[in-house]
């Protein structure tokens, strides 16, 4: 039986529930909560960059997974660590932002693909330029759902978490950049050694960045660092079929 789907918005909430038309659009350099469906509710912070409103133009589209500490259905919470926490105070930041909320654990990767779909049907999204990337939780997310679509993402940027090594010949042509902490108690930092090794092994070219003094927070520097958002930016699944 087909499913018949509308989307409604309402006091900046986007409730997907079947195709039709929105009554509004998100505010340019505002992040707003957003919500999507496929079979249970997938709640989502959204920004737009600030010049989304005023162009046609397509922007690039970075997915954020948080961490099993954000899990749950208070989506505030969302925005505690990473890109969803730093576009509140940077409007003119480059990346339409997507940062779903994992109700219940751990990510699934059929939700976030279909989430991928959504976006990209509602939003001027720049295909050959979406990046993945995710924290300790979402960090194996991140390795996880790049594993199952290799041909969706231009570049992953997986922080603190772990893969499955036998993966790595799927994702051996993805521009990769790992971060790890070398304290990192919660996950160790064997999770993406191993991983990177396999990428290696596979004859992938990962960078890898290790924090020889940081624990499990490895994400506050890496979302700092702007080298990082210049370095996504470089990276497009056009550049790679060539």
């Amino acid at each position: 039986m087909r499913r018949i789907l509308w989307m409604a918005v309402w006091m900046g909430s986007v409730v997907l529930l079947a195709p039709a038309v929105r009554a509004d659009e998100p505010a340019a350099g505002k992040q707003t909560p957003a919500e999507f469906t496929q079979e249970i509710m997938v709640k989502y912070q959204l920004f737009l960059p600030k010049d989304y409103a005023d162009s046609d133009k397509k922007f690039p589209l970075m997915l954020f997974l948080h961490g099993a500490g954000e899990s749950g259905n208070d989506l505030e919470i969302v925005k505690k660590h990473g890109p969803p926490k730093l576009v509140d105070g940077k409007p003119d930041f480059p990346f339409i932002v997507v940062s779903p909320q994992c109700a219940v654990r751990p990510w699934r990767v059929d939700q976030l693909n279909a989430l991928l779909d959504d976006i990209i049907a509602k939003y001027r999204v720049d295909t050959d330029r979406v990046y993945l990337t995710g924290l300790s939780m979402g960090g194996y997310g991140t390795w996880a759902l790049a594993a199952e679509h290799p041909e969706r993402f231009a570049a992953i940027v997986p922080i603190c978490g772990g893969g499955n090594p036998a993966t790595a010949s799927k994702l051996k042509d993805i521009p990769i950049w790992v971060f790890h902490g070398a304290k990192d108690d919660a996950v160790p930092l064997s999770r993406s050694e191993e991983m990177v090794a396999a990428l290696k092994a596979a004859g992938s070219e990962p960078k890898f960045t290790i924090y020889p003094d940081a624990g499990h927070d490895s994400w506050t520097e890496t979302y700092n660092n702007e080298d990082l958002y210049k370095w996504l930016l470089e990276q497009s699944l056009a550049n790679r079929k060539k």
